[in-house]
C-alpha cells in the first residue's frame, strides 16, 4: 500500500517506488489510497504500477509560514480546520476498512494529510510502514505518525530530523528512472521525440505539480519581451491543472501575446513526460520543491528557483537557502517578482547569454543528485514486510 498526495513533489515519488517495486517482481500488487477531490488522482490512476486506487476523506491542518499567531484568530481559517477534523475521523474509518479488505504487506507514506489516518489504521491492523521525509524540516503529519514507523526514511543527513535515530535510513529523494544525466546524445534524442528544431533554445516554466498562479503572472508579464529578444526561443509551461484553462486563454489574448509569438509557447496543465522536456532545456524556472530539485539535479540543470514562501514550515525558503548556499541556482524572491517581473526576465536572459555561470550551476546541482534513491528506498520498504 502506498499513500501521499496533494502535490506532485508526494505523487511522483511514490510513482517512482511503484514502477521500481513492480520492475522486480510483476506479481507484486501496488494499492493506493489519495484523498477525496486530489488533482492529481488521474495521475495516479492512470499509472500502469498501481493496481487499485481508493480516496479517503483527510483533514488538513492549516498553517501558514510567516502568518504566526494571526492565524489562531483567523475565523475562516478555524473552520475549516474544525471541518476537517470531522473529515480526518471519517478518513480514519475508511482507512481501516480499506487494510481489514486488502490486507496489505506494508505501507509506505510519502506525506501529506491523507497519511494520517492511512497511517493509524496500518498500525491498528498490525501492518508495518514507512514514512519519508524530502525536506530538512519534517511535514506535521509526518511527525505525528513517525513513533510507529518502522524506518522513518529521509533525504538528508540524520541529524536534520527529530526522530529516533535508529528508525532513521539516509536513502535520499526517490524519482523515477526516466530522469538521468542528460548528455548531448541524449538531449538530441528528447529533441527529436518533441518535434523540436536542434537549433531552438529550450525554457522550462514548471510552478510544482499543482502551478503557480504567482509565477504564472509574473512570467506572462515578460512573454513578449523575451520571444522578442530571443528569436530562436520555445517556452514549455506547465502552469497547473486548475489553471491551464485560463492561461491558455490569456496567451491567446492578442493584448497579452503577440499572435506571431503563439506557435512558440507550449501550455500544459500537467505532463507526466516531464523528463523529456527538463532534459531538452536549456534553463528552467521551477519552484522549490524538493523533487523537482531532486529531478533537475539529476539531470544538471541550470535552474532559476522561487520558493514558495507561505508552506508549512518555510521548507521551499530552506530548500532554496541550500540552493544558494551551494552556488546550485539562482534563486529569486516571490514577493519582489509581484512588483518587478522584469527580475525574472533578467536572470533568464543572463542565463542564456552567461555559458560560464549556467555551466557552474549545472556543475553544482548535479554534485547533489541521488541517482541510486529510488532503489535504496525499495530495498527498505521490501525489508520491512513481515514475513
Amino acid at each position: 500500500m502506498v499513500t501521499g498526495g496533494g502535490s506532485g513533489g508526494h505523487i511522483t515519488p511514490i510513482l517512482a517506488v511503484a514502477a521500481e517495486i513492480k520492475k522486480r517482481d510483476l506479481a507484486n500488487q501496488i494499492f493506493y489510497i489519495g484523498q477525496v477531490g486530489d488533482n492529481l488522482a488521474d495521475i495516479v490512476k492512470s499509472d500502469s504500477n498501481i493496481d487499485q486506487v481508493f480516496s479517503i476523506f483527510a483533514g488538513k491542518f492549516r498553517r501558514y509560514h510567516g502568518e504566526g499567531i494571526k492565524q489562531i484568530f483567523d475565523l475562516k481559517t478555524d473552520l475549516k480546520n474544525l471541518r476537517d477534523l470531522f473529515y480526518f475521523l471519517i478518513g480514519l474509518i475508511q482507512s481501516y476498512l480499506i487494510f481489514f479488505k486488502i490486507k496489505p504487506d506494508v505501507l509506505f507514506s510519502r506525506g501529506g494529510y491523507v497519511g494520517v489516518p492511512v497511517a493509524l489504521a496500518a498500525r491498528w491492523h498490525k501492518i508495518p510502514y514507512i514514512t519519508h521525509d524530502s525536506d530538512s524540516t519534517p511535514s506535521l503529519a509526518n511527525k505525528i505518525i513517525a513513533g510507529s514507523a518502522k524506518y522513518n526514511a529521509v533525504a538528508l543527513s540524520s541529524e536534520s530530523y527529530p526522530y529516533l535515530k535508529s528508525k532513521i535510513v539516509v536513502t535520499g529523494i526517490p524519482v523515477s528512472n526516466n530522469f538521468q544525466f542528460v548528455n548531448k546524445e541524449l538531449r538530441i534524442q528528447y529533441f527529436k521525440e518533441l518535434n523540436l528544431s536542434l537549433d531552438s533554445k529550450v525554457l522550462l516554466v514548471i510552478g510544482g505539480g499543482l502551478g503557480s498562479v504567482n509565477i504564472n503572472q509574473a512570467f506572462i508579464k515578460i512573454i513578449n519581451s523575451l520571444l522578442s529578444r530571443e528569436k530562436k526561443l520555445i517556452v514549455v509551461h506547465v502552469v497547473g491543472n486548475n489553471n491551464e484553462l485560463d492561461m491558455i486563454a490569456k496567451y491567446n489574448n492578442e493584448s497579452i501575446l503577440q499572435p506571431n509569438f503563439r506557435d512558440r509557447i507550449r501550455v500544459f496543465g500537467f505532463i507526466k513526460d516531464v523528463y523529456k522536456y527538463s532534459g531538452a532545456a536549456d534553463v528552467i524556472v521551477s519552484r522549490a520543491g524538493a523533487t523537482n530539485i531532486a529531478e533537475f539535479a539529476i539531470q544538471a540543470k541550470a535552474c532559476i528557483v522561487i520558493p514558495s514562501p507561505v508552506l508549512a514550515n518555510g521548507h521551499q525558503l530552506k530548500n532554496a537557502d541550500y540552493l544558494d548556499d551551494h552556488k546550485a541556482a539562482i534563486i529569486l524572491n516571490e514577493s519582489a517578482l509581484k512588483t518587478k517581473p522584469e527580475m525574472l526576465y533578467d536572470a533568464i536572459i543572463n542565463l542564456f547569454h552567461d555559458d560560464d555561470l549556467r555551466h557552474l550551476l549545472e556543475q553544482n546541482i548535479l554534485k547533489e543528485a541521488q541517482p541510486k534513491a529510488t532503489n535504496q528506498l525499495v530495498n527498505l520498504i521490501l525489508k520491512s514486510v513481515d514475513v
